[in-house]
């Protein structure tokens, strides 16, 4: 296990991030085993320096029906390059490199803070508590339910409104870390930039709320070098049809001031829910 706080040091160093993912050499150490497509725990070394990571081979990624075009890893990359545009540095560091299995995804490990508080909870159906933000009712077994709920924390808000950018089709409850120096990283990327809406997250605590003034600034840059640099770095990536409904979303996102709406032609939450 990394040391949490070497690993939270690591992560907001980006640049250096960066370059050790794309130059560093990769050595697997083992699988993870319950992940649906090939996940290997890796390390990689450059200069003295040696950082857990996370390396995805596209070549063991099964085929998806709704997301013809493009790679599981190449969508990851690009929602990095989209977080990292938004100044939020909201998923950590992330390349596309060749690998001892081929090209591949490679991302920085991040360790999570074991004295993190909980994001999630289940509480009284009646109601959340001050500080909590209600998601679903949920049977938890012999004919009881709860409310599960999550906090109501500005880095899970910008989390959940980079997901509406990138149109996240699975945003679990493990789908996030917390950091040791308080940061918040979003991991598992694959499933993003279709056309159609499929947005399914457990961060729908905001639904319908107004976006803060600070996060529309944040979006109106990105529409920006969604039509320049940004758009350059995704096209390796994307289809000028994803290309397009992404700046589709931020405009929309925009024009209302609003957080999304669950939509009524997908399912909402993700299964399973963490």
């Amino acid at each position: 296990m990394a040391d949490p706080a070497v690993s939270a040091a690591l992560a907001a160093d980006a640049d250096g991030a960066l370059r050790l993912l794309r130059e560093g050499a990769l050595t697997v150490h083992g699988r993870v085993a319950d992940a649906s497509n090939a996940v290997l725990y890796c390390t990689a070394t450059l200069d003295g320096v040696t950082a857990p990571c996370v390396y995805k081979p596209v070549a063991g990624e099964r085929p998806l029906w709704d997301f013809p075009d493009g790679t599981l890893a190449g969508r990851e990359v690009a929602s990095y390059e989209v977080s990292a545009a938004t100044g939020w540095a909201l998923i950590p560091p992330t390349v596309l490199r060749e690998g001892p299995h081929g090209a591949g995804m490679v991302q920085l490990w991040v360790e999570p803070d074991p004295e993190a508080p909980e994001l999630l909870d289940l509480q009284d159906p009646a109601g959340a508590e001050p500080g909590w933000l209600p998601i679903i009712r949920a049977e938890v077994g012999e004919g009881r339910t709860a409310l599960l709920v999550h906090r109501d924390d500005d880095r899970l808000r910008r989390l959940a409104l980079l997901d509406a950018v990138l149109n996240n089709a699975d945003r679990k409850g493990g789908h996030w870390i917390a950091a040791a120096d308080g940061r918040l990283y979003g991991i598992d990327h694959g499933v993003t930039f279709a056309v159609p809406g499929k947005l399914r997250t457990l961060l729908w605590g905001w639904a319908e709320q107004p976006v803060p003034e600070d996060a529309l600034d944040v979006l109106g840059g990105l529409a920006e070098t969604l039509d320049g640099a940004l758009a350059e770095r995704l096209r390796p990536h994307l289809t000028e049809a994803e290309l397009q409904a992404t700046r589709g979303r931020v405009a929309e996102l925009r024009r209302t001031g609003r957080h999304p709406l669950p939509s009524p032609d997908w399912p909402s939450i993700p299964w399973p829910p963490v």
